[in-house]
């Protein structure tokens, strides 16, 4: 799908979409439970993954318009062959391995080719050192074994989704296990998250900086609400760099860490010129747009921006060259240079990366632009194009 997004001055206040981080491990451990109810859900694509991928396992789920009702999920339960589809959700496939791996049964896992060129070394490395089955092929990982409480160590420097995937498994165990990771684990407020949704659940975890006690057990069932998504609304907020837009729904003493995006950009309208994304990597596409708008940025900790749904900072490079802007980068830094920025004369691409498009719709905007494969933006954030229209962006649609 192409848009075409014209110039706009947009206004107005939009309510936050519901978190894809919560959402994920709430439905996790909710399929666990007896039976829970797990309220305001978005249905994108990466949160239809990880409900298609419950159910396929043994969850009962019922859909409702913004809600579902799961649970009754048991390890012991899960068939012999049995085959996940992940599309192209890292954060479904990196969850559910160590739990298939719970279950002492061979279960391949597929997606996209691009979801499994994405790092699991670590999950890898722990199969070949348990004597557990890890396969992997261009489009599927194929895992057996049967995870036992106990101490793990995982090395979280590429991703922190290796450790809340452990997590999720160990907190099933019934018993006393422990995680130890790398003190410079990429993205700790996922982890965060990650910790603040079990104890949700009734699950009791002790932490220290880089080590974690999980006293494993049957998560409690309950009625759960997905608060408002942090990354998301940074998208639909950076449109004020061009008029008066606000998010509403937020919670403001959340433990999502992409909340400090209001930070960033008060900070980049005073004049401010360097960040560490190093622990935000999803604020990266928007905040290499707000820079443009404010005249230039310098960004380091981005390394991760390779591993994602595209090579982010390329990609970033590449669509806003299109705009007259030059990024000079390295491995883990970037340089954003605005002085030239005005309208793109060749359209835009999404690469396939919801959150390249959100991030170009905020420059189009600016400067008006057209943006083949905008659908990207069903990964994550199905009705992003809606909520651009009620601040007064003018988008339309082409098959």
């Amino acid at each position: 799908m192409k848009i075409t997004v014209k110039e706009s001055v947009p206004s107005g206040r939009v309510c936050a979409p519901p978190s894809k981080s919560f959402a994920h491990r709430a439905l996790i451990l909710g399929a666990f439970s007896e039976k829970s109810i797990i309220k305001n859900i978005a249905f994108s694509d990466d949160v239809s993954a990880t409900v298609s991928c419950l159910e396929r396992l043994g969850a009962e789920v019922k859909r409702g318009e913004d809600f579902v009702e799961i649970g009754g999920l048991r390890t012991e339960n899960i068939k012999e062959n049995t085959e996940l589809f992940c599309n192209e959700s890292g954060s479904t496939l990196r969850f559910l391995i160590p739990i298939c791996l719970l279950s002492g049964k061979k279960i391949t896992l597929a997606g996209t080719k691009k979801l499994i060129s994405r790092p699991l070394f670590e999950y890898e490395k722990i199969c070949r050192k348990s004597g557990f089955l890890f396969e992997k092929t261009e489009n599927s990982v194929t895992v057996c074994g049967n995870l036992k409480i106990g101490c793990y160590s995982l090395n979280g420097d590429v991703s922190s989704q290796y450790i809340t995937g452990f997590l999720l498994a160990l907190c099933l165990l019934n018993g006393e296990s422990k995680l130890i990771f790398n003190a410079e684990t990429q993205s700790r407020p996922y982890i965060d998250i990650t910790l603040d949704t079990m104890r949700d659940f009734g699950i009791k975890v002790c932490e220290n900086r880089n080590e974690i006690t999980v006293f494993g057990g049957k998560p409690k069932s309950r009625e759960y609400i997905v608060e408002g998504d942090a990354s998301n609304a940074a998208y639909i907020e950076a449109f004020d760099f061009l008029g008066d837009v606000s998010v509403d729904g937020l919670n403001r003493k959340t433990v999502q860490g992409d909340i400090v995006y209001k930070q960033f950009f008060d900070e980049l309208k005073n004049g401010k010129k360097n960040f560490d994304l190093k622990n935000f990597p999803d604020l990266a596409p928007v905040m290499f747009s707000a820079c443009c708008l404010a005249g230039g940025g310098k960004f380091i900790g981005i390394k991760r921006l390779r591993f994602k749904e595209s090579d982010r900072l390329q990609t970033m490079a590449e669509e806003l060259k299109k705009f007259g802007v030059t990024v000079d980068y390295d491995e883990n830094s970037a340089t954003v240079n605005a002085e030239n920025i005005s309208a793109p004369e060749m359209t835009l691409c999404s690469h396939n990366d919801h959150r390249i498009v959100m991030a170009l719709t905020v420059l189009a905007a600016k400067f008006g632009g057209e943006i083949e494969g905008a659908q990207a933006v069903e990964k994550s954030f199905p009705d992003f194009f809606e909520k651009c229209r009620e601040i007064g962006i003018k988008i339309t649609e082409n098959a």
